[in-house]
């Protein structure tokens, strides 16, 4: 296929007519800025996770028990600290705390649950009022409120729940307690619907309610929703990496106008790929943090080999026009190979179930041919026009060297990979061959996680962030999070898996059918002897059978095999209980209903959903079981499946990709499979320290290997495709040299420029991406080593295998003669060769 016609095309425009595409391009970029102000953002674990069956059906849940529309809620923990929490002096405390939050009326509180509250109806079952109950405890003895502690932890099964571990039922002590407070939000406010999806409504109730809080006795802390650090970590992510790369573009350019030419490209890309986020109505979560900085290390390296080949025809004494031209007859092919390879790795997330994950891919692809546009375009017309200014003005101009020569340092040190594939390529092939498998062995065992941890901060912010200007300085320590830890060591925290059930509950089996399948339930199920610790519409029957006669004798009359459970005229008996006290396990139409199972909090989730899985088989009904243990198991197991798709998907597609690009470029497709080896090298030796690191995948850095991939094929592509234009007018070493020298100083400037500015990553509030930038700038770094150092020696053994005599294969060579020796001695006297 002939396509120079349209490289040609492009070289005319862009040295010709560079004022006009100058002009366009700055016009693109003024349709982008209008779309900035429509960017919105999401933070938080949801986000990944909605998707999900398991969450789907927390989203029946609450549409089919929760409150209405108007009534959406939103709750904040009230945590308690004292040498003894259940003494009088701390109960008054939290009781009168709990007073003055609901007597302000801003705070829209519907319903608190303290442990003080239970031991003031215990002391006084009648006390209805917030007055009473205070009264209660104030006239109470010491011994009274240690009775009524004791007798509420045999008969309330949620009161020692809130405890601390240390609770002592003999001594009636303990040294903290938990309580929540509900808020009702206005319409339209959203809802505290699952994982990470708590709402800030009302606004700045943590702030209000700390003012409120009495501390006579003890402490009262409280914990509002987790911190969203998505602004915080963009504001100090990419200043920084803006800087770290101003460094290097400073090093590799050393001409302040051409540093600024690449800085103008940098803002032009990121304005394009941001206007493309508001415009097409992507949220920016978390993960599309990892954007900005991956373009602008692509652009950058774009940027540094369009200007250091074009210095390299300079320096020969060419022209202006003549030099960018041969210019962007190579770095253009290249540079359109990259783009196609990576957007194959980052569209590859398009088949993650993760919603962001799926933005993720949609924005870096279209983000990579932005760049493309930009800094294979756009740059050369501008250094054109420049240049041509320079002519014709006292602009200053500092040096116009390539960077990298044959004479230099780093020219000698780049050299390393050539000299080796010319004295044992085969030999260092198969070393790299038993290095790169037995590192893959070791990687089979890198894990998976997805958790709450992944997406929360550190307690404590470094010290260095507090030296940031007060506008975008992180608090010092993010309370929820410290009291987050203070919980998960102080307080067993049991689990819950929700089971939702679809069919007509108006069955005469459909209660029976809920107790059989909690009888003997699985092991890390709580149970109360031999039947799962519950609460369900069944429960509800058994409470108020419990406290009226009338009701127990209705259900008596309507329960055939006298367990307790009524087997018949079951709509009579939801229609005594009301709908007020139904409505929390059966929806309006009594076609579904909930259980509540309590389970060990230390079983480990993916034991808990299988189990959950297995018990939802006792049901003959539709039953999805769902909770934090099951979403986030699944997750985890969406997050392996999702890495190894889009790895798969990525190596095939870039595989076929270069296959073709090369075929139709060079006329040798082999090319391509010689292109892809380094790739495989970086992928292992990345998922290899994943797990040196300590480091799992998730549902941020589950894209990492499909954008290894993508970003280290760039080094790769720049290396094959400059020795094949080398290759053509000189011999195999020569082109291997210019190549590793010529085109291994920009890919050094790109490297540093790559590593540094997305390792800025590390800097992130968020752990998640934090890891997230160490592994980019690791696979960037594995990506540029493999392609200088193992590269050379596969084009040597390519060349060998196309027929090239020229390369040198020591290793078959002496092979070859061995065995051709041993067939000679074995040869009859005087017998011919």
């Amino acid at each position: 296929m002939e396509y120079q016609w349209l490289i040609d095309r492009g070289d005319e425009i862009i040295v010709n007519r560079s004022k006009t595409v100058i002009v366009v391009f700055l016009l693109v970029t003024a349709a982008f800025v209008g779309g900035l102000g429509s960017i919105s953002t999401e933070s938080g674990q949801q986000q990944f996770i909605e998707d999900l069956p398991s969450f789907q059906a927390i989203e029946d849940i609450n549409e089919d028990f929760g409150s209405s529309f108007s009534d959406e809620t939103t709750s904040t923990t009230l945590i308690q600290e004292a040498t003894n929490v259940l003494a009088k002096g701390a109960l008054v405390d939290m009781l009168e705390t709990r007073n003055r939050i609901e007597e302000t009326g801003a705070l829209r509180v519907s319903e608190t649950s303290t442990v003080a509250e239970t031991i003031a109806t215990t002391l006084d079952p009648e006390a209805s009022t917030r007055d009473q109950q205070l009264r209660a405890v104030e006239r109470a003895t010491p011994t009274e409120i240690d009775e009524a502690v004791r007798e509420a932890a045999d008969t309330n099964s949620g009161f020692t729940g809130q405890l601390s571990d240390d609770f002592n039922r003999e001594s009636a002590s303990a040294s903290a307690t938990q309580g929540s407070v509900t808020h009702r939000a206005g319409p339209g406010e959203g809802a505290a619907t699952g994982p990470g999806g708590a709402s800030e409504y009302p606004p700045n109730k943590e702030e209000r309610m700390e003012r409120l809080v009495t501390d006579d006795s003890s402490t009262i802390w409280v914990q509002g929703t987790p911190p969203n650090t998505t602004g915080i970590t963009t504001t100090v992510v990419l200043p920084s990496a803006l800087v770290l790369i101003m460094l290097f573009l400073v090093v590799a350019y050393r001409d302040l106008v051409d540093v600024l030419i690449g800085l103008l490209a940098i803002v032009m890309t990121l304005v394009w790929t941001f206007g493309f986020i508001g415009l097409a109505g992507i949220p920016f979560a978390v993960l599309l943090i990892a954007v900005p900085p991956i373009l602008i290390a692509i652009g950058i390296d774009f940027g540094i080999h369009s200007i250091n080949r074009y210095r390299e025809e300079r320096v020969t004494g060419k022209g202006i026009s003549e030099s960018m031209i041969l210019t962007t007859d190579q770095v253009s092919v290249a540079f359109f190979i990259v783009v196609g390879t990576s957007a194959i790795g980052f569209l590859s997330n398009v088949v993650s179930p993760f919603p962001p994950t799926r933005d993720f891919g949609i924005v870096a692809a279209a983000g990579i041919v932005f760049t493309f546009l930009i800094f294979g375009v756009f740059v050369p017309a501008l250094k054109v026009t420049v240049d041509r200014a320079r002519e014709k003005y006292p602009i200053p101009t500092f040096s116009q060297a390539p960077f990298g020569s044959e004479r230099s340092p780093l020219g000698r040190l780049l050299a390393v990979g050539v000299t080796v594939s010319k004295r044992g390529p085969v030999v260092f092939l198969l070393l790299a061959l038993v290095l790169t498998g037995g590192a893959g062995v070791y990687a089979t065992d890198v894990g998976t996680g997805f958790s709450p941890d992944d997406f929360n901060p550190e307690a404590e912010t470094p010290e260095y962030l507090q030296y940031l200007p007060e506008s975008i300085r992180p608090p010092a320590e993010f309370d929820y999070v410290r009291l987050n830890d203070y919980l998960d060591e102080n307080f067993e925290q049991d689990g819950q898996v929700q089971m939702y059930i679809e069919g007509d509950m108006r069955r005469n089996t459909a209660l029976e059918e809920i107790h059989r399948a909690g009888e003997d339930p699985p092991p890390t199920f709580r149970t109360d002897t031999r039947q799962a610790e519950t609460e369900s519409i069944v429960t509800v029957i058994e409470s108020r059978a419990e406290q009226d006669p009338e009701f127990r004798a209705l259900v008596d009359r309507n329960d055939r095999n006298d367990n307790g459970i009524p087997d018949r005229n079951l709509p009579r008996i939801y229609d005594e209980l009301g709908e007020d006290t139904t409505s929390g396990f059966l929806d309006a139409d009594r076609r579904s209903t909930r259980v509540l199972y309590t389970v060990d909090g230390d079983a480990d989730d993916d034991v808990v959903t299988d189990e959950a899985y297995s018990l939802s088989e006792n049901f003959r009904t539709n039953a999805q079981p769902t909770g934090t243990n099951v979403i986030f198991d699944e997750a985890i197991s969406l997050v392996f499946e999702s890495v190894v798709q889009s790895l798969v998907l990525t190596l095939i597609g870039a595989a076929l990709f270069l296959v073709a690009a090369y075929w139709v470029i060079e006329g040798s497709p082999s090319l391509g499979v010689v292109n892809v080896i380094p790739i495989i090298v970086t992928v292992v030796a990345l998922v290899a320290s994943m797990r040196a690191l300590n480091i799992s995948f998730n549902a941020i850095n589950g894209t990492i290997l499909a954008i290894a991939v993508g970003i280290g094929i760039d080094y790769s592509v720049h290396v094959v495709h400059r020795f094949a234009d080398e290759y053509h007018e000189r011999d195999l070493y020569e082109a291997l040299q210019r190549t590793v020298v010529g085109t291994g100083g920009a890919l050094t400037g790109s490297m540093l420029t790559t590593v540094f500015g997305i390792g800025v990553l590390v800097l992130a509030l968020n752990p998640a991406l934090g890891a997230f930038g160490a592994l980019m700038s690791l696979s960037v770094l594995y990506a540029y080593l493999s392609s200088l150092i193992v590269l050379p020696s596969v084009i040597v053994v390519w060349a060998r295998l196309r027929g090239d005599t020229t390369a040198k294969l020591p290793l078959v060579g002496a092979v070859s003669d061995r065995l051709l020796g041993q067939q000679s001695s074995t040869l009859p006297s005087g017998s011919d060769d």
